[in-house]
């Protein structure tokens, strides 16, 4: 009787141990998930659309709650991730250029915002070609990449302008590689 009580006592104790790991690995998963979808995540870069700013390869943390609690604008110049407005599963990585209401055009390889000439010091070399104009919609948004003579963007797309609930987050930092590891601008 007395071993009968031991084995169920300890039973018990391994049925609680187990309970308990459970719980505490399902709550790590929840607040993965959470943070993951509404805090930050990781993208690999599989394109050069942005050379130079980003190699093909990157690793970039991208940070979301700013713009999916729309506490923080998107701003011209922020690198976002975004849902490709022609085929929404897909996502990608790209500047914004122009913000609602903007004209943008490009004459012989030159950017005019609105009008006026936008000098940019990150492009990986001089732009070639016209483009425009394009009048960017109310909540929507225009995106080039850097590597702009090698960049599948705004440009080029049947549905030109991102909307503004399909921009996920903004590029901060570059994880990997480490030789490269720090702030995106």
């Amino acid at each position: 009787m007395m071993e009968q009580h031991q084995t169920l006592k300890l039973q018990n104790k391994v049925v609680k141990e187990a309970v308990e790991w459970i719980l505490w690995i399902g709550g790590a998963v929840l607040i993965a998930l959470i943070l993951r979808t509404y805090v930050f995540s990781l993208v690999i870069v599989p394109t050069g659309s942005m050379l130079n700013t980003i190699q093909l390869n990157d690793r970039l943390f991208v940070y979301k709650l700013g713009y999916v609690l729309h506490i923080e604008d998107v701003k011209r110049g922020d690198i976002v991730v975004f849902k490709y407005p022609d085929d929404r599963k897909t996502l990608y990585v790209k500047r914004v250029i122009g913000l609602p209401g903007d004209t943008i055009e490009i004459k012989d390889g030159v950017l005019y915002i609105n009008g006026r000439v936008y000098e940019e010091n990150y492009l990986k070399e001089p732009m070639v070609g016209s483009f425009g104009p394009y009048k960017v919609p109310p909540g929507h948004y225009f995106m080039m990449g850097d590597n702009r003579n090698d960049s599948h963007d705004s440009r080029f797309w049947e549905h030109k302008y991102v909307p503004r609930d399909d921009i996920l987050g903004k590029v901060v930092f570059r994880v990997w590689p480490l030789s490269r590891a720090g702030i995106v601008k």
